[in-house]
């Protein structure tokens, strides 16, 4: 967590020196997330979708062309997941199934290099994430039945708070400040510290998402 303080106050001294020429705005839009990494049961996990929301800072370096952008935004990844298992006893039959959704939500600080073709925009750079919390969806059905259902907050024991990785991403702006782009998050790093059992193992796992964003900027300078 200090980590992530200490990059968010230099974005804030970069926004600070810099006001007259940048432009502030914010950003919200959809992410289509699953796992990454050596899963030992990949067919378990199933894509989620989740989103985004947050704030945009933009420093030009050359007009019209490239710039530097950092974000600052929240962000839900995670995965579904299905699992059916037939009954140990023949003797009794029927097949259990357990279906639902974990929910990561993260302080995301992706700092951007932009470029500007015309109307297009290409952008990439390094992302620092913190883990806020985990939530848990779980519905069990016997035979098709609902048993049960539950939504409670996981802990955070054993997954790794503070996570680097990567962002790129395409799109669109318009001269009035409008956006709408796709971009893929990845992680460098696993975000399981420990051998963590989901009745599939997540295990060497990695976070993988693809944003559909919407963005507004507005000049900030006079």
């Amino acid at each position: 967590m200090k980590k992530l303080l200490l990059l968010i106050c230099m974005v804030a001294g970069v926004y600070t020196a810099n006001a007259q020429s940048a432009t502030v705005g914010v950003r919200v839009g959809a992410n289509i997330s699953n796992l990454s990494g050596d899963l030992r049961d990949e067919d378990l996990f199933e894509n989620k979708v989740g989103l985004h929301a947050g704030a945009i800072f933009n420093f030009p370096i050359v007009e019209d062309f490239f710039s530097i952008q950092p974000e600052l935004l929240y962000s839900v990844k995670g995965f579904k997941f299905n699992e059916t298992q037939e009954s140990p006893l023949p003797v009794l039959g029927g097949t259990r199934t357990r279906e639902g959704k974990v929910n990561y939500s993260y302080i995301d600080l992706p700092i951007l290099a932009r470029v500007k073709a015309g109307p297009l925009y290409f952008e990439a750079g390094p992302q620092a994430s913190y883990l806020l919390s985990v939530n848990n969806k779980t519905k069990t059905y016997y035979n098709g039945n609902l048993q049960s259902s539950t939504s409670d907050e996981k802990s955070k024991a054993g997954l790794s708070e503070f996570e680097i990785g990567y962002a790129a991403g395409i799109g669109f702006a318009s001269n009035n400040g409008i956006s709408v782009g796709v971009r893929y998050n990845g992680s460098l790093k696993d975000f399981v510290e420990d051998d963590m059992n989901f009745d599939g193992d997540v295990t060497n796992a990695r976070h993988s998402v693809f944003m559909i964003t919407l963005g507004l900027t507005i000049p900030s300078g006079n």
